[in-house]
């Protein structure tokens, strides 16, 4: 088997001809890519590029497929030390569980949950994650640090709350001057990339919602916020304001181009309308949909709709592979088995929606999402020397349906190997491990954390008792 961490010790002018490569059209054979300076310099036929490019060595990976790394278009880095404690719980956790526990840490347990869910990240195939803000104390430095240590693309948000959900809530004046703190923080960094957001609508007064989305788009960058994702926060919007929490998004000017919505489960046909016609993108979270949502966005009917989407996981689980397939099932399940849809949108669609579809969703269009001239280099080095893919067929619908992360061999941001075979290579992952372990009892107890279920584990207890 290649060393792959000797073979990419340095990527200075590297052709890398794998056997088959993920472009625009799907899986090509006889490609190659010229990795330079961290971005693919050129792309091409293999033999054309060698000639091409006489001075670069060659890497030549037959059994491998190289392909765009995974975008997960929404998550919450500072959420990883509770992850479980969600299981079995009923809607609305942020409120009795993520609220307290990310209010509660300090920044060093900011650093170290922001850190291993990169390492996550990392092991599900996610080069980039478009990171919803922290709501602890102003501690979203440590969460940009220890994403860049791991090597994961993050976009992250600078919570603009004026009216609760963070564990502060500073005046008008302070809560812009952070944002604009942040955009200029975050200018000129190779793997971090500036958002601004907004929890959810509730939570911000009309002014800040327009104002902040307003400086948003002027900065170039995502506004994110939550929205139409539980019934009761659709009928809050409908008592408080006579509009569901979109309708008022739209009302107050705070949808378009550089909106991002994380959910969008539960939208009326008008209101699919207003996400199309202002150019608002959604995350589709399909696995947060299953453990702990309404409804299941209509993906489907957003694609018809030309309505811009990405996958995102929601914090659930950093697995790009089974995101794809949670995807694709979630819309089979939900609409196409009424109507008789076998395809649910096919392979393609998925594999789009988790990379170029989703770096467009969040703002990295320019950046990353695809394997072509001029973008960074984060990719994954998937071995297709398995039972799982012989014989192969269509690798693309394959990749849907018998991917998952323990074929990744490689990963690869800004044209540097991060990770062989689920494991840094240039840090030690268990070593944070072994401190969560000690550290992250004491800090989940010391949260108002509010549970309605006991867990699993304990009511098995009870039974043998």
């Amino acid at each position: 088997m290649t060393d792959l961490r000797q073979t990419f010790a340095r990527t200075d002018e590297t052709i890398v001809a794998p056997g088959r490569l993920l472009l625009d059209g799907g899986p090509q054979r006889d490609m190659a890519v010229l990795l330079r300076a961290g971005r693919f310099a050129d792309v091409g036929q293999a033999a054309a590029l060698c000639a091409r490019h006489p001075q670069a060595r060659l890497v030549e990976l037959p059994d491998h497929l190289m392909m765009p790394g995974f975008i997960d278009t929404h998550t919450h880095l500072t959420q990883s030390l509770g992850k479980s404690l969600v299981f079995g719980e009923p809607s609305e956790i942020f409120r009795r569980i993520w609220v307290p526990l990310e209010g509660s840490l300090d920044e060093h347990m900011v650093y170290l949950s922001s850190k291993l869910a990169a390492l996550e990240c990392l092991r599900g195939g996610f080069t980039a994650a478009i990171d919803a803000g922290t709501r602890s104390a102003g501690h979203i430095g440590k969460l940009a640090l220890a994403s860049r240590e791991v090597g994961l693309r993050l976009v992250v948000a600078q919570i603009c709350n004026d009216l609760g959900g963070a564990a502060v809530v500073p005046d008008r004046g302070q809560i812009l001057r952070n944002a604009q703190a942040h955009l200029a923080a975050c200018q000129g960094d190779p793997l971090i990339h500036a958002s601004l957001a907004i929890s959810i609508p509730e939570v911000a007064s009309d002014e800040m919602l327009r104002e902040v989305s307003t400086m948003a788009a002027e900065a170039g960058v995502t506004f994110q916020t939550h929205v139409n994702e539980h019934l009761v926060a659709v009928e809050r919007s409908l008592v408080a304001h006579g509009r569901r929490p979109l309708e008022h998004l739209a009302h107050v000017g705070a949808l378009g181009p550089q909106t991002l919505i994380a959910h969008s489960t539960l939208v009326t046909p008008s209101e699919l309308n207003l996400l199309r016609d202002t150019g608002t993108a959604v995350a589709y979270n399909p696995v947060a949909s299953v453990w702990k949502g309404n409804a299941v966005a209509p993906a489907l009917q957003m694609q018809a709709l030309g309505i811009r989407f990405g996958l995102g996981t929601d914090g659930t689980r950093a697995d790009g592979f089974r995101l794809m397939d949670a995807a694709e099932s979630m819309q089979r399940v939900a609409y196409g088995l009424a109507s008789g849809d076998s395809s649910c949108g096919g392979g393609w669609l998925w594999l789009d929606a988790a990379t170029r579809m989703a770096a467009d969703a969040g703002g990295l269009a320019g950046v990353t999402g695809r394997i072509a001239k001029g973008l960074a280099a984060d990719f994954l080095l998937v071995d297709l020397d398995r039972p799982e893919f012989t014989p192969s067929h269509d690798l693309s619908w394959e990749l849907v349906r018998y991917g998952n992360r323990d074929q990744i061999d490689a990963v690869f941001t800004n044209g540097r190997l991060r990770m062989v075979q689920g494991w840094p290579v240039d840090w030690d992952a268990r070593a944070l491990m072994e401190e969560i372990r000690d550290l992250a009892a004491p800090a989940i107890a010391a949260a108002p954390i509010q549970r309605i279920h006991p867990t699993a584990d304990s009511l098995i207890d009870m039974r043998l008792a």
